[in-house]
């Protein structure tokens, strides 16, 4: 049984609306990327076309990598043996003045001095004067 008392009156506009929007199926409107698939944008055969471009691609960003990490070793060792250089400059450096200051005369003297027993003679030497004559025999 139906109840007549609640039914509701539906005005004609509105019964209008509703056949209509109960007629049309309503469009979907597909994304963007659904867009790029079933448009044929991006296919199979596309995609097969361009697959040796994406191999290319990819081979050179690998290389680029590849020179990244042997670019940033190569500047660590040249940082390391800067450092290297530095130190054995020093070193050379207080090697040199050690040197110069042993090989003063006074520095010298002592030194014979005090190993050999040696000392240094107070007497400007003596000029041998020997004649032509002299020397042949």
């Amino acid at each position: 049984m139906i109840n007549k008392i609640r039914e509701t009156k539906v005005e004609p506009v509105e019964e209008e609306i509703l056949s209509k929007q109960k007629e049309e199926p309503k469009e979907v409107t597909p994304s963007f990327i659904s867009s790029l698939f079933t448009k044929g944008v991006v296919s199979k055969e596309g995609a097969t076309e361009a697959l040796p471009f994406i191999v290319f691609l990819a081979f050179l960003g690998m290389i680029y990598i590849g020179n990244r990490h042997t670019a940033e070793n190569n500047i660590r060792k040249i940082d390391k043996v800067g450092k290297e250089v530095k130190e054995l400059s020093w070193d050379f450096k207080t090697l040199k003045a050690d040197l110069m200051f042993k090989s003063k005369q006074t520095e010298v003297a002592s030194r014979v001095d005090s190993v050999l027993g040696l000392k240094v003679s107070l007497e400007p030497p003596i000029k041998i004067k020997i004649s032509p004559d002299e020397y042949k025999n």
